[in-house]
């Protein structure tokens, strides 16, 4: 007797994504056809209300040539071509992503660039190269667009692979001033869009580490407190 069985196609873009992904950033980083009309520079100049280059340069003027990097996520436009040839041939980049479409994204951006590596992971579980220590991680904009929970697990799986010696960058949202007129645009986009990002409002992103105190933490905000550089090395 021969017995039948009902399936359901996966669309492979959606396939392991978590749910909170799905649930909130459809529009925003899952689904392709808004992801391949979000995925340009002027978008990500808009987005961050002109202050696009001044945090991207927070995060690359960490880095030298020759270093071990580890990106969090990719990011839209051009910063993750940017941050692989400052790293350059003598160096590693490495990009995690959990979507589908953003790792097809960073392997679009990073072709031809051999010491280059689009791993798809989730960066609560991400393991690595047992040869390679970084010299830098980064978390660019990440932070506020993930749960509270997952906050705190991907903090400290950033920590936990951190040599001595290297650093941990992280680029978000912060609280922003009370004068600043863009809190009050935010507070909207937070309410409606981004329901995460109020957290880092709320606390400090050494609130998210178990260890914070193994640690040192350095903090500059930009745009009136609307964003933050924060830079995360070792105790002595």
């Amino acid at each position: 007797m021969t017995e039948n069985y009902s399936s359901v196609a996966i669309d492979p873009y959606y396939d392991g994504v978590p749910a909170y992904m799905t649930e909130v950033y459809d529009w925003a980083y899952v689904n392709p056809k808004w992801v391949r009309a979000l995925d340009r520079i002027w978008v990500v100049r808009v987005l961050l209300f002109l202050n696009d280059q001044r945090l991207m340069r927070a995060y690359l003027d960490e880095i030298e040539e020759g270093m071990r990097v580890w990106q969090l996520a990719h990011v839209y436009g051009d910063l993750v071509t940017r941050v692989a040839k400052k790293v350059g041939a003598q160096g590693i980049f490495h990009l995690t992503d959990v979507t589908p479409i953003q790792i097809e994204h960073g392997h679009r951006k990073l072709a031809g660039m051999e010491w280059t590596k689009v791993i798809r992971s989730d960066a609560a579980d991400f393991v690595g190269e047992a040869s390679i220590d970084y010299d830098l991680i980064c978390s660019f904009f990440l932070l506020h667009e993930i749960p509270d929970e997952k906050k705190y697990e991907i903090v400290d799986n950033m920590l936990e692979k951190l040599p001595k010696g290297s650093k941990v960058v992280f680029v978000d949202y912060h609280n922003p001033a009370k004068w600043q007129p863009i809190r009050y645009v935010l507070k909207l986009v937070n309410r409606y869009l981004e329901p995460f990002a109020d957290a880092l409002w709320k606390n400090e992103i050494r609130h998210y580490a178990s260890r914070a105190d193994q640690f040192v933490w350095r903090k500059r905000t930009f745009f009136g407190g609307v964003y933050q550089c924060v830079v995360v090395e070792h105790k002595d």
